[in-house]
């Protein structure tokens, strides 16, 4: 209990922190919202009229005061250009960005940590350097091409073997959900193999470690085979690849935006760039806080599935505070 309190204590601290850095990352940009929104030639007493409407011609820490006390209501704002709630804005575009990422992810798993396993099971020099090269390889490869690539191949009208719609999302989202799925099939996959490349690093360098442990010759002892023990009992004790998993998640939020954008899908990534554009403050610096909070997020459940996971951490934590 002790450390749950600890790290949800660190949660609203980094989040109290976070939303001070974007709050005021966002008012030394250049330009001004009330000009947007006003157009290039209006005179000057509308732009006037509209910043007072805003209140942007308050003080700033009253506009941060008014901000942070309706986000404490769930209140995320409303965009000041389009007059949509901000939460319902990026609600619709998380319903394309997260599904994305979760068959990214899935595809990414299902590369990454079995071609790990074979590169540590790996005996021939020559089978550990094909191995290696394809974790490169495939790490090397920057997004935008990869995609470029697969649209070539697998899209309908262009591609060789045209399968797979190469732009958009259908217009009723996930109420036909046999054409969203397929049009996230590309993008997915573009995501997928990049990230696939380092999960197979991480988890060849995780299991490499423990291959030559005692915990794989106890198991051996046992009778389990080298596969069987660095397969069932390595996998378990490479607590990191959790953290790599998790983190690589909350990092792919912001990591498929350069495909959302080839793809031409309405994801928050894409949304972002067009808020930013737009200049409409006010909904990009909830935006951007959601996602901070989504990153913190993140960590704090990994934290806490580790002590799940992992019952030694707990045992640490106790001597330590004997110790202290």
């Amino acid at each position: 209990m002790r450390f749950v309190i600890r790290r949800l204590l660190l949660f609203a601290a980094a989040l109290f922190g976070i939303s001070i850095v974007v709050f005021a990352a966002l008012r030394v940009l250049p330009g001004d919202v009330a000009s947007v929104m006003a157009g290039l030639n209006s005179p000057p007493e509308r732009v006037a009229a509209l910043r007072s409407q805003l209140g942007l011609d308050r003080p700033l820490i009253a506009q941060y005061a008014d901000w942070i006390g309706a986000l404490l209501h769930g209140d995320f704002g409303t965009s000041i250009l389009t007059g949509r709630s901000i939460s319902a804005q990026v609600g619709e575009r998380a319903s394309v960005t997260f599904p994305l990422i979760v068959l990214g992810l899935l595809i990414a798993m299902g590369l990454g940590i079995p071609l790990g396993c074979e590169a540590t099971l790996a005996r021939s020099r020559a089978a550990r350097g094909m191995f290696h090269m394809v974790a490169i390889i495939g790490g090397a490869v920057p997004a935008l091409w990869g995609g470029l690539l697969l649209i070539l191949l697998f899209s309908r009208g262009t591609g060789l073997i045209g399968v797979f719609p190469s732009q958009g999302f259908p217009q009723g989202g996930w109420s036909d959900f046999g054409s969203a799925l397929m049009s996230l099939v590309l993008p997915a996959c573009s995501v997928g193999i990049i990230v696939g490349a380092g999960l197979m690093r991480y988890t060849r360098s995780a299991l490499g470690g423990l291959a030559s442990s005692g915990y794989i010759d106890m198991a051996m002892s046992c009778g389990m085979t080298r596969r069987q023990a660095v397969l069932c009992v390595g996998l378990r004790l490479a607590m990191q690849l959790v953290s790599v998993i998790g983190l690589t998640f909350a990092e792919m939020v912001t990591g498929v935006m350069v495909i959302e954008n080839l793809f031409a899908l309405p994801g928050i990534g894409n949304g972002l760039v067009t808020d930013v554009g737009n200049r409409d403050l006010i909904a990009v610096q909830s935006e951007l806080f959601m996602l901070a909070a989504f990153f913190l997020l993140i960590g704090l459940l990994v934290d806490l599935l580790h002590r799940v996971l992992d019952p030694r951490l707990k045992s640490a934590d106790d001597v330590t505070e004997v110790n202290a």
